[in-house]
């Protein structure tokens, strides 16, 4: 079976009670968007379920992911995906909105991984070292970093069992030896719960948006074996880069040109030592803590003596 036809079954079953859909006819409409006009896969699908989420006139809370995958918080690799958990609660923090009702950290034998819980969804409060089963959660992404979101439709079941939390934490070490693109000043998506990169102004979900700026280095460390891609958030790039969101946008404003903050990024920091901290999520370390070993030396330099140690 094709990944599209995949989607296209799991698409119809998702809104069998809501529209009278084939999912034959949800296969025409995927393989339009990847064949005609080079869509990735689960974008098409993200834009296909929106599309019929306004046909049915639903909010997409109500709609229930169908037939879920049971998974280890590890294997979460993807945004917009509806899977069924087992986690302890492993910490709870205070909600920065109204519009969240709990936010913290799950965790199980693969690792740790953070949750939101709406308001709005009147779920039961979960409490903290308590070992849950988490049927119909939905996955999301921000800056690299994964996590999962209980709304209106995901069963709460707490069991009486203990669940060994494993750490996925990494350390490296190593020369800056490249800054990627999508660096800088970047915009993201400014509606709720949404927190994707805009591309030409447009959300991949929500259409043209008027986007909120944030800060970020997509960087990879070279230690001498392998390369590593890291993710710097806005305050791991203010701290290594020593510019502030407000300066990197008075900069842009000054150029009239986003790109010159990346350029002053890439000038400053290339070929710098830098112990890292922090979780692996797919193939990217994200910086919780940045120690610098060492001054600059010549990129070209750094990057000869990396591979030779």
């Amino acid at each position: 079976m094709t990944d599209l036809r995949q989607h296209a079954e799991s698409i119809a079953d998702q809104f069998s009670e809501h529209l009278d859909i084939s999912t034959e006819e949800v296969e025409s409409r995927l393989e339009t968007l990847v064949s005609e006009y080079k869509i990735p896969a689960e974008e098409a699908r993200r834009s296909v379920t929106n599309h019929y989420l306004d046909e049915a006139g639903l909010d997409r809370d109500a709609l229930g992911g169908g037939s879920n995958s049971e998974v280890q918080l590890a294997e979460i690799d993807a945004a917009e995906q509806w899977v069924d958990l087992t986690a302890k609660v492993v910490d709870l923090w205070e909600p920065r909105s109204d519009s969240i009702a709990q936010v913290g950290l799950l965790g199980d034998p693969s690792g740790t991984l953070k949750f939101t819980k709406w308001a709005k969804s009147d779920l039961p409060e979960l409490e903290e070292g308590g070992v849950y089963r988490l049927e119909n959660v939905v996955t999301d992404e921000y800056q690299g970093r994964y996590s999962v979101k209980l709304n209106r439709t995901t069963g709460i079941t707490e069991l009486d069992e203990e669940l060994e939390v494993g750490n996925d934490e990494s350390e490296i070490e190593g020369a800056l030896v490249d800054v990627q693109s999508g660096s800088g000043l970047i915009k993201r998506c400014p509606e709720e719960g949404c927190t994707r990169v805009l591309q030409n102004g447009r959300c991949s979900e929500h259409g043209e948006v008027e986007g909120e700026f944030d800060l970020r280095i997509k960087g990879v460390i070279d230690d001498g074996r392998e390369v590593q891609e890291v993710i710097f958030d806005q305050e791991a790039t203010e701290e290594v880069a020593g510019i502030t969101l407000e300066e990197a946008k008075q900069m842009a404003m000054d150029a009239l040109d986003t790109t010159v903050v990346a350029d002053e990024i890439r000038s400053q920091l290339l070929g710098r030592y830098y112990r890292i901290t922090g979780p692996t999520f797919g193939r990217y370390v994200l910086a919780d803590a940045v120690e610098e070993l060492g001054g600059p030396t010549d990129p070209e330099e750094t990057l000869i003596k990396a591979r030779s140690i």
